[in-house]
C-alpha cells in the first residue's frame, strides 16, 4: 500500500484516536517507554549499523554526534515521555462558553489538528519526541526520517508503534516513511493530511513549501546571535557565550553570531575570543574586529550562515539598535540573546529584535521543548501564525465550535423576533 493509501485510512482513524481519554494515551505513552528500556539493545545494535555506515561516508563529527543514540539519548527520551505524561490532556479544554440567546450556547473547545506529516533530520531521538508529542495530543502522524539513521528509525518505529497498539490504541494511527520518493507522494496528500513539519536546511524547507498545497510549519534556518551589550557583566557573559556555541554545535539554536557593542570592544572582546578559541571555536569576523583579537576576515554578506559547527561571526556594532537591526536583517528569527545588565536596555532588545525567542543574559540553547517544560517538541516555527517558537502540545491543537441549541432558527433574529444577549458563561 503506498503512502496516500496509508494516508487516506489514516484519516479516517485520527477521530478514534482523538477521542480516546487521556488516561488512554498516557498508558500508550508508559508502555512505549517500558518497550524502549526492554528493547534497548535492539535499538542501540541498529544504531551502531547507521554510524559506522555513516564514518565510512565521511560524514561530519557534528553530523555524527546528532546521528548517535545511546544510554545518554535513551534516558533524556525517556524523561520526555515522563514529563509528557504528566501534562494536562490538551483535548477538551474549553477555550469560550458563552449564551447566545435563551437555550443557545456557543462553545469552542480544542481537539487534535488531525494527521500530521512530518519530515525530520537524521537523529533518532527526534523520532521518539515527535511520535509520542503526537500521540499525547491526539494526532496521528507520518514519519519521515533521515536516511543517515535508517536502521535505528526503523527500530525505535517498530518498538513505538507495537507498544502504542499492544496498550489499546487504534492500528494505523502512525506511519513510517523510509523512501526518499515517498515525500513527494506525502505532499500530494492535501486531502487526507491537515500540517506538514518539515525539519532540514533551508532549501529543503522551500522545496516542501513550494510543491504541497498542505498548510506547512516550521524552520529552515537557524541563525541565532548573542549580543554584548555597553553595561554587561563580563562574570555573567563568557560561560553564556561559550555554552551558546559550544554545548551542541549541531543544533539549530547554537548561537552562531556575536555581537559586541563598540564601546566595551577593546576589553570585552578579547576576553570573549580568548575564551571561545579556548574552547576550541574557529572565528570569523569584520576587519574592525580582527583588528583587536586575530580571526579570519569575512564578508558582510555571510552574515547570515548557519555553521553548526564550532565556528563564530564577529561583529562590532554602535549599539543596541544597530544590533538589532543587524540581528532582524541577518538572522533566522530563530532565537536570539542579549547580554547586559541595563533593564531599559534589555527591554527595547525584546521588544525590536523580530525572533521567536529573545533572551536576557541566558544562553540561545534554552530554546527547546523540553527545556520550556512542553515535554518535547516536533519542531520549532519561525513563523507567526498559529505556532512560534518549540511546538509543543498546545502547538499541535487546534479548536471546533459547539452550539447547543432548542429549535433556534437564525430567520427569528433576522427579523427581530428574537435577539443575541451575549452573556459569557464561567
Amino acid at each position: 500500500m503506498n503512502i496516500r493509501e496509508e494516508a487516506r485510512r489514516m484519516k479516517l482513524v485520527s477521530p478514534l484516536l482523538a477521542a480516546t481519554t487521556a488516561e488512554e494515551r498516557n498508558a500508550a505513552l508508559a508502555s512505549i517507554a517500558a518497550g524502549l528500556r526492554q528493547r534497548s539493545a535492539d535499538i542501540f545494535a541498529a544504531n551502531k549499523k547507521d554510524l559506522a555506515r555513516a564514518e565510512e561516508s565521511g560524514i561530519s563529527a557534528a553530523v555524527m554526534k546528532r546521528l548517535k543514540f545511546d544510554e545518554g539519548k535513551l534516558a533524556s527520551v525517556l524523561e520526555g515521555i515522563d514529563q509528557l505524561i504528566s501534562l494536562p490532556d490538551p483535548i477538551g479544554t474549553v477555550q469560550i462558553a458563552r449564551d447566545l440567546d435563551e437555550g443557545l450556547t456557543l462553545y469552542r473547545t480544542s481537539c487534535p489538528i488531525g494527521v500530521i506529516g512530518v519530515i525530520f533530520e537524521a537523529r533518532p531521538d527526534a523520532l521518539v519526541q515527535i511520535s509520542t508529542l503526537c500521540l499525547k495530543s491526539g494526532n496521528c502522524a507520518i514519519l519521515k526520517g533521515g536516511k543517515e539513521t535508517a536502521e535505528t528509525n526503523r527500530a525505535l518505529f517498530r518498538v513505538i508503534y507495537e507498544s502504542a497498539v499492544a496498550s489499546g490504541l487504534p492500528e494505523g494511527i502512525l506511519l513510517q516513511a523510509e523512501l526518499h520518493n515517498e515525500i513527494d507522494e506525502l505532499l500530494r496528500c492535501d486531502k487526507d493530511v491537515d500540517l506538514l513539519i518539515p525539519r532540514g536546511s533551508n532549501a529543503f524547507v522551500r522545496y516542501i513549501m513550494d510543491n504541497t498545497k498542505i498548510p506547512v510549519m516550521g524552520h529552515a534556518d537557524g541563525v541565532c546571535h548573542i549580543f554584548a551589550d555597553r553595561d554587561v557583566s563580563m562574570v555573567k557573559a563568557l560561560p553564556v557565550i561559550v555554552d551558546a556555541k559550544t554545548q551542541y554545535t549541531a543544533a539549530c539554536n547554537a548561537a552562531e553570531t556575536l555581537l559586541v557593542d563598540r564601546s566595551i570592544a577593546g576589553t570585552f572582546l578579547p576576553a570573549a575570543c580568548k575564551a571561545l578559541t579556548d574552547a576550541g571555536v574557529r572565528l570569523r569576523g569584520t576587519a574592525e574586529a580582527a583588528a583587536i583579537y586575530p580571526m579570519e576576515i569575512m564578508g558582510d554578506d555571510e552574515f547570515g550562515t548557519e555553521y553548526l559547527d564550532l565556528v563564530m561571526s564577529v561583529k562590532l556594532v554602535a549599539d543596541v539598535r544597530e544590533a538589532v537591526d543587524h540581528i532582524n536583517r541577518f538572522g533566522s528569527h530563530h532565537t536570539d540573546a542579549i547580554l547586559t545588565e541595563n533593564e531599559a536596555t534589555a527591554d527595547y532588545f525584546c521588544r525590536m529584535v523580530d525572533s521567536a525567542g529573545v533572551y536576557v543574559n541566558a544562553s540561545t540553547r534554552f530554546a527547546d521543548g523540553f527545556r520550556y517544560g512542553f515535554g518535547a517538541e516536533v519542531g520549532i516555527s519561525t513563523g507567526k501564525i498559529h505556532a512560534r517558537g518549540p511546538v509543543g502540545l498546545e502547538g499541535l491543537m487546534t479548536y471546533k465550535y459547539r452550539i447547543n441549541g432548542n429549535g433556534h432558527i437564525v430567520g427569528d433574529y433576522a427579523t427581530g423576533k428574537k435577539s443575541f444577549h451575549f452573556k459569557d458563561l464561567k
